[in-house]
């Protein structure tokens, strides 16, 4: 049986915000998803506990190259490891300023306390995995699902009857419901969606959530999460289209979207690791960008 071992970062000082994912294989461990630079430490002394060291990754997968899951990819490639990304990642990892200056134009002064520093990878140890392609990792292979809808560049890992998904599957925390991160610029509800069918296609037992963990319950998990898409695009509607700024628009979107965790239970603690893991107020931006290429008939 494929040995998983969820490492949990420990964001923000906090439990259950990102994780990474550590698979044995018979020619050593593979690492799914770095997490950030902030979170190098945490990741580091995951990997020990686990009795291997930062040097034994040979072989770093990940979903997408936001920072909260590729930020610290970089470190694993000064130190010989190949990184796997889509194919629109590899440029951007390659020569990381565009992300980085892009970023900070949303967080600020923030970026170093939140993500550390990104540095360049260079081209020759980064691997353009194409959709449906599969890597063999000693006696493990490894199916890449090009899963688009949250972010362009956005791959699902198929491991036997596991799909380490990233984002395209949401975010749930602890007891807590499914909801969707939805940051700018690459929303697009009807890809993603077509994302969550070709999940629910291949059929898995289980997911690997980035925030959080293993789900087992997977038609009802991704039933929800559409069921969420749709509450939280809806919402957004009417507001861009009485071109309401945004603004204005954030703090009441931010309280709908706390009510509805509180009536699924969760207390403020919870919130508000769910604010760490998926920054409500940031899926504002990236839904009104939806709706406005929606309206311009550009998606």
């Amino acid at each position: 049986m494929t040995k998983i071992h969820t490492i949990d970062l420990q964001f923000l000082k906090t439990n259950e915000a990102i994780a990474s994912f550590l698979v044995e294989t018979s020619e050593g461990p593979i690492l799914i998803e770095t997490g950030p630079a902030s979170t190098s430490d945490q990741l580091e002394s995951g990997i020990r506990k686990l009795g291997f060291a930062m040097t034994d990754i040979k072989h770093v997968l990940l979903t997408h190259i936001h920072f909260d899951h590729a930020g610290a990819a970089w470190k694993f490639a000064s130190l010989g490891a190949k990184i796997y990304v889509h194919p629109v990642g590899v440029p951007h990892l390659e020569n990381p300023s565009k992300l980085w200056n892009s970023a900070a134009q949303i967080y600020g002064d923030q970026m170093e306390y939140l993500w550390g520093n990104m540095e360049s990878i260079p081209l020759n140890q980064l691997v353009s995995v194409a959709h449906q392609s599969v890597l063999k990792f000693g006696d493990l292979a490894i199916k890449a699902i090009h899963t688009p809808g949250h972010a362009s560049h956005h791959i699902a890992w198929k491991l036997d009857d596991c799909i380490f998904t990233g984002d395209v599957a949401g975010v749930k925390i602890a007891d807590g419901p499914a909801v969707p991160p939805c940051p700018p610029p690459d929303i697009n509800l009807d890809d993603w969606k077509r994302s969550i069918q070709l999940i629910k296609d291949e059929n898995p037992e289980h997911l690997y959530l980035t925030h959080f963990g293993k789900i087992s319950n997977v038609k009802d998990h991704l039933d929800y999460l559409e069921k969420m898409l749709d509450s939280w695009s809806n919402w957004i509607k009417p507001h861009f289209e009485k071109n309401t700024d945004q603004k204005e628009v954030i703090p009441i979107f931010m309280e709908f979207t706390q009510q509805q965790l509180r009536d699924e239970g969760c207390n403020k603690e919870l919130i508000q690791v769910y604010e760490y893991a998926n920054p409500s107020w940031m899926s504002v931006a990236g839904l009104y960008r939806y709706w406005k290429l929606k309206s311009l008939g550009k998606i």
